[in-house]
């Protein structure tokens, strides 16, 4: 007799009213806002413009969803396009099937486009998000509770995950991978928050410290899992995929350590049409907020600028406010 086990729920869809709120959609939407929320103070704090992190994600989130539905539908074509499969569910991503790696790698493209259009290095922005990608990913998971989804071995563990008869499901207690990955991704935020402050990680080398991360635990987690996949020499396609892609990533976070050492001092260009004095106030805050403290040559920029326009800048204070840290 089992006497303990975490239960799914009966259905993945609440209607409010005539308005069906899938759980599924709702946890990658909760995920998407605490990311770019996150991500934002990270962005400020680091020397950006509040709501920059925002104009991006309008680009990478949109891309980053068709990335992971392409990246699911084409390593699970015969679910869609086999003998007796509709073709026509692989459009239903409301019904689950998102692959974290093609959604990072078009996100990756759409931010890179959102980052091109306002003049902002792509590594800094992504070091800034890093984290919260992790958290968004940890929320996201519990989505595939909500469809019974993504479940490992059978086991009788007091954890185990109570799956109920289905389509391609049956009915029994299994390992909760998606618990253990949002578990795992928490972990994995928490590893990059400690690390930029303790190193201060720049030049893309926070995002690739969550990559390899993540690929960690997805290398394990992948191989508990039960449902349908392709394997090459015995190994699931996704296990491999992690191998290579940690891989990669420790390459970038070497490399780039010895090439381009230490963090960026100015993340985000000023705005057009700003004024000198805008613009060295503009520096000074962006130096406060990496040295934690406003530096000369910004206030003695500010100054020449006054002197030119007729303005009279006293204390070092008529600089501007400078962002905190």
């Amino acid at each position: 007799m089992d006497i303990a086990y975490i239960p799914s729920p009966s259905t993945g869809v609440i209607h409010l009213g005539p308005l069906p709120l899938r759980g599924y959609a709702f946890c990658i939407i909760i995920g998407v806002f605490v990311a770019v929320w996150y991500g934002n103070k990270r962005w400020v704090a680091r020397g950006g413009k509040a709501g920059t992190v925002a104009d991006i994600a309008v680009w990478a989130v949109p891309f980053g969803l068709v990335g992971g539905r392409l990246y699911h539908v084409i390593t699970d074509y015969q679910l869609y396009f086999s003998e007796g499969e509709n073709w026509v569910d692989a459009f239903k991503i409301w019904e689950g099937g998102l692959g974290i790696w093609g959604a990072i790698a078009f996100g990756a493209l759409g931010a890179w486009i959102g980052c091109r259009r306002r003049g902002i290095p792509l590594p800094a922005w992504a070091d800034a998000v890093a984290p919260g990608i992790a958290i968004a990913q940890a929320i996201g998971r519990w989505g595939n509770w909500f469809n019974q989804e993504l479940y490992g071995k059978p086991t009788d563990l007091p954890w185990a995950l109570e799956i109920s008869e289905g389509p391609n499901r049956e009915a029994g207690l299994y390992h909760p991978t998606f618990l253990y990955e949002s578990l795992w991704c928490v972990g994995v935020a928490l590893l990059v928050i400690w690390a930029d402050r303790r190193f201060r990680l720049g030049h893309g080398r926070a995002f690739a410290l969550y990559v390899a991360g993540y690929c960690a635990g997805r290398g394990w987690i992948e191989y508990m899992r039960v449902d349908e996949a392709h394997e090459v020499l015995g190994l699931r396609l996704n296990v491999w995929t992690s191998i290579v892609v940690f891989v990669l990533a420790v390459i970038y976070i070497v490399v780039s350590a010895r090439l381009r050492p230490g963090r960026e001092e100015t993340v985000e260009p000023e705005r057009p049409g700003a004024t000198p004095a805008e613009g060295a106030a503009g520096a000074a805050a962006t130096e406060k907020a990496t040295t934690g403290k406003a530096g000369d040559s910004a206030t003695e920029a500010a100054s020449a600028s006054a002197s030119d326009t007729g303005t009279d800048v006293g204390a070092p204070s008529g600089a501007g406010p400078a962002q905190k840290g």
